[in-house]
């Protein structure tokens, strides 16, 4: 069987995924001992990652309420993960009742539990593709049922450029998607960094993975933002970035950085 492209058949779980990982960090269900071996492995050579997953998913959730308290009605999740609850749909739809969510991810076992999630809503979608390939994602047809790129859109790219190789071109695959938003449209990103502690070995769990895991510098992730203002305060790790608590404990260690920044006109 094949959906959009993909092979169901082809589903790789003899390998940990990110979004697997991700998930039993998080303390998720959708997972694999593969995957909670590597999470395991991942949170020895790397301490605070439990506590980076959770403030990487707040700021998600606060950058969301942002977005649509802006204005924005749609909100396009590229390499969405897992839908743990709260998603993106609730987070924003709990502010804005009207709010569309389209999903892309690039994994069938995303896809699954999302359509299971979803239960067929028109007001959002579950798409499989891959943040890779950026105008199949704003070509596919269940994207522009849920998004009109003629009306600003909030664009999700959160812990997922950080997948992608320099080999792979993340500012280009950045670009192509920023052209594709109307002025007044924002982007939400978020990206693990070796700035505060070396993560080599945190790396190197990801080399057995289905992705590798890519560091990037502070001033490497800001990049990404080319074309967008930043809001304040800009790029800052997650738990700093307009903090709604009290940060937790050992913050200033998490090797996540975040933005949202806004599409001029």
């Amino acid at each position: 069987m094949r959906q959009d492209g993909f092979s169901a058949e082809g589903m790789d779980t003899s390998r940990p995924h990110p979004a697997r990982i991700y998930d039993y960090l998080l303390g998720g269900k959708d997972n694999y001992e593969v995957d909670q071996r590597a999470a395991d492995e991942l949170a020895a050579a790397a301490p605070e990652v439990r506590i980076g997953v959770r403030a990487n998913r707040a700021f998600l959730q606060r950058a969301v309420r942002y977005v649509v308290g802006s204005g924005v009605r749609q909100i396009l999740d590229v390499g969405a993960g897992l839908p743990t609850s709260p998603n993106v749909h609730e987070t924003a739809q709990k502010a804005v009742p009207d709010v569309r969510v389209a999903y892309v991810d690039n994994d069938p076992i995303v896809k699954a539990h999302a359509d299971a999630l979803l239960g067929g809503s028109g007001a959002n979608s579950i798409v499989l593709g891959d943040v890779r390939d950026p105008l199949a994602v704003v070509d596919h047809p269940d994207v522009r049922r849920v998004i009109d790129f003629d009306e600003p859109v909030a664009l999700l790219l959160v812990a997922v450029l950080h997948f992608l190789t320099d080999a792979e071109k993340p500012a280009e695959v950045v670009a192509t998607l920023r052209d594709a938003l109307p002025a007044g449209s924002f982007l939400v990103l978020s990206h693990a960094t070796g700035d505060f502690a070396d993560r080599s070995k945190a790396q190197a769990v990801y080399n057995k993975a289905t992705a590798t895991l890519n560091l990037r510098s502070h001033a490497e992730v800001e990049r990404f933002l080319d074309g967008f203002e930043p809001v304040e305060p800009g790029l800052a790790q997650v738990p700093f970035w307009r903090p709604d608590t009290p940060p937790p404990a050992r913050s200033g260690e998490i090797g996540f950085y975040g933005a949202v920044a806004r599409k001029a006109g």
